[in-house]
């Protein structure tokens, strides 16, 4: 956003960080983010990638050293690097998730019928099932045996592994399926994987240990040899089907990346590498990535949990035991790190466009979420807003304010309000995406760099 007092229009990143330096940066984190969001499919991977990154950056487990973190469940993480400044004036924080719109085994998931063997689905979070259709899928995730032995299981993404798939209706068999809306016409438990066609080979057909369901045996075989896990195994198992194959970059000029999972893994790459990059300052700097963000916050992983909470309690233990909880909590400033939607150039009717993202201006502050009148919202304080105005205006980074849609029309919900409950100041804040959701969205290289540039000038901010 311009600093200029006679005009509120943004900036482009693209004007702001145009020196050699600035893009030679910029093609560097854009590498590493096209790699991390290969790789990185599942929440585990992601908090194992980042677990990895810290400890080569010098953070550990031990809370005494001032550079510290901690795990719950290998699915949500929470940071903290000691600051100069007593606990009591609150901490930087900046919350994102690691959790993304997906299709997860059922945990009764195999079954034959029609000369292929599938695998049954529940779909997690908000996807768009006609998408997730007709295109190909890689199994991720864990199987975890009953004297407790963990199987880590990938399978698509190696150019020589096979792929699984969802089959679509050809379009000479859809006319009804075509009369129908939207919401209606694609039934969640048509949401099939196709795992196997081809049959066990048998001696005698007449044997009692021959099996009925010859394709659904020849999976069993497979999953057996290849893993050592058994059916009843995928009882205690999350397996989760994702978009196959890498992140790629968009457009002849390479500007724009593609990807699945950037909702809201772009927050979590840029928060870690600006916690990274920066040094401690003034203020302890804090960063959680939770789980379960796509379904409500929900579980002992997500941000409705109390794990946050022990670890600010472990941090005043560790630090500085003459704090209270409450101080910390109301002297805080968060940042409630996720991604909004940009204005899509064939879509502009949905949006409110004096209101509105556009992709490559800077990552969005969004004064409130919710939905139809501010409902299940956060609605920062414009004193909050101001200062984190001062801040980003000072450190040269290009931002921009948003809200998801037209009113009535659009909505959403993040972290914040279960954040917003202690009493700390904090906003929704992030990147704009194209196809938010989708199992390849859209980043702008450009927001991707100025949301880093954002981040570390917030957790070093006075």
């Amino acid at each position: 956003m311009s600093s200029d007092t006679l005009s509120c229009e943004p900036k482009s990143c693209w004007e702001v960080y145009n020196s050699e330096s600035d893009l030679a940066a910029m093609d560097s984190l854009a590498a590493r983010y096209v790699e991390f969001l290969s790789t990185c499919k599942t929440e585990r991977e992601t908090i194992a990638y980042a677990v990895k990154r810290l400890e080569e950056a010098g953070f550990s487990t031990d809370i005494s050293s001032g550079k510290y973190y901690t795990i719950l469940h290998d699915k949500t993480l929470f940071v903290a690097r000691k600051g100069t400044k007593s606990l009591a004036e609150g901490v930087h924080l900046v919350g994102a998730h690691a959790d993304t719109p997906r299709i997860d085994f059922k945990q009764h998931p195999l079954y034959e019928t029609c000369g292929v063997a599938q695998a049954k689905t529940h779909y997690y979070g908000g996807i768009r099932k006609y998408q997730w259709l007709s295109r190909p899928l890689a199994l991720h995730g864990v199987v975890v045996k009953e004297d407790g032995e963990r199987v880590i299981v990938n399978i698509g993404e190696d150019a020589s592994d096979p792929v699984f798939t969802i089959a679509d209706l050809l379009p000479h068999l859809a006319q009804d399926q075509s009369k129908k809306v939207l919401s209606d016409a694609f039934d969640a438990e048509k949401l099939n994987i196709i795992l196997a066609h081809r049959p066990v080979e048998v001696e005698d057909e007449e044997s009692k240990d021959t099996p009925k369901e010859k394709i659904k045996q020849r999976v069993l075989n497979i999953l057996h040899d290849k893993y050592g896990i058994n059916e009843e195994d995928l009882y205690s198992s999350e397996l989760q089907a994702v978009p196959a194959g890498s992140a790629r970059m968009v457009g002849l000029d390479e500007s724009i990346i593609g990807g699945y999972g950037q909702d809201d893994r772009i927050c979590c790459f840029t928060a870690l590498e600006a916690l990274i990059e920066t040094e401690a300052s003034d203020y302890a700097q804090v960063i959680v990535l939770w789980d379960k963000e796509e379904i409500g916050s929900e579980g002992s992983t997500g941000a409705k949990s109390r794990f946050f909470e022990y670890c600010i309690e472990d941090l005043i233990e560790a630090w500085d035991p003459n704090v209270r909880f409450r101080q910390v909590m109301l002297a805080t400033r968060a940042l409630s790190s996720d991604v909004h939607g940009a204005m899509d150039p064939d879509y502009q009717e949905v949006h409110e466009k004096l209101n509105s993202a556009t992709l490559g201006y800077g990552p969005c502050f969004c004064k409130f979420t919710g939905h139809r009148g501010k409902y299940e919202a956060n609605d920062a304080h414009p004193e909050y807003l101001g200062w984190l105005r001062g801040v980003m205006n000072s450190a040269g980074v290009p931002w921009q304010m948003a809200e998801l849609g037209k009113v009535d029309h659009g909505g959403g919900g993040t972290v914040a309000m279960y954040l917003a409950m202690y009493g700390m100041n904090i906003v929704d804040f992030g990147p704009g995406l194209l196809a938010m959701h989708s199992p390849f969205e859209l980043a702008s290289k450009a927001d991707l760099y100025a949301t880093m540039k954002a981040f570390s000038a917030f957790l070093e901010a006075k």
